[in-house]
């Protein structure tokens, strides 16, 4: 297999895990994880180029920028397929509510969802959505685009640093040092600072280390719920962050 060929089934990789697109038919041995997360700033930035979309063309149409926000928010949760939604659950209920160690990671794996999750979701979502309808149209394509590549860019870094909490799962196929993923991470971060300026950036590279600092008191390392929530949480920093300077 060629160089461009193997890069381009670790890409493929990496938009079947975090997204509920297209990614085409893998032949032959089939990348791990590890390999093909230096892709995962790249994915996000295609998705939020496509939730800019939806929220540009609800503005377009006339609708108001709640709405607009909403609907992008609810077509981010359809690509992803609530992946890091779904993980943000998980990690506040296993962080917030676990008596130790152990029991904090019996939490995350129960598909129920506890009272520390529903609060957690409604109160991001609801900043999400909040912060993106108030910026209206000055929430434009680059900045949808790196906030998404940023805040994968961050699960990148838990992945760098820090050790699997568990023996299986997400945060063991996907961990360990990867330069090609420290560079586009890096790169996607710089270009970043672009569209958004440096005070977004900073917010949302202190949202993912105050998940990474937390998870690893807490359970010992990161999961692959860690990693949504420090995604989630992170791209909700950035925005947040850029609607009070624009403010």
């Amino acid at each position: 297999m060629s160089w461009l060929a193997a890069r381009r089934d670790e890409a493929r990789v990496a938009v079947m895990l975090l997204t509920r697109l297209p990614a085409g038919q893998l032949r032959g041995t089939v990348p791990g994880l590890d390999a093909a997360r230096w892709a995962f700033p790249l994915v996000g930035a295609l998705l939020g180029g496509l939730v800019w979309v939806v929220f540009a063309g609800t503005l377009a149409l006339g609708g108001a920028p709640a709405l607009a926000a909403l609907l992008a928010l609810g077509a981010l949760a359809l690509l992803t397929g609530a992946l890091h939604f779904d993980g943000l659950a998980d990690c506040a209920d296993g962080l917030g509510g676990g008596r130790d160690r152990a029991h904090a990671l019996e939490i995350m794996r129960d598909s129920r969802i506890g009272s520390y999750g529903v609060l957690a979701l409604g109160l991001v979502a609801g900043l999400w959505a909040v912060a993106v309808s108030g910026l209206g149209p000055a929430a434009g394509a680059g900045a949808f685009v790196a906030m998404a590549s940023v805040s994968r860019a961050g699960m990148v870094a838990l992945l760098e640093t820090l050790p699997p909490a568990r023996p299986d799962g997400l945060g063991r196929m996907a961990g360990g040092p990867r330069p090609a993923a420290q560079v586009v991470a890096g790169l996607s971060v710089l270009a970043a600072l672009w569209p958004l300026g440096p005070w977004p950036v900073l917010a949302m590279l202190v949202t993912v280390a105050l998940v990474g600092w937390r998870a690893r008191a807490r359970i010992g390392g990161q999961t692959g719920d860690v990693l949504g929530a420090a995604q989630l949480t992170s791209e909700t920093a950035g925005w947040v962050a850029l609607a009070l300077v624009l403010a």
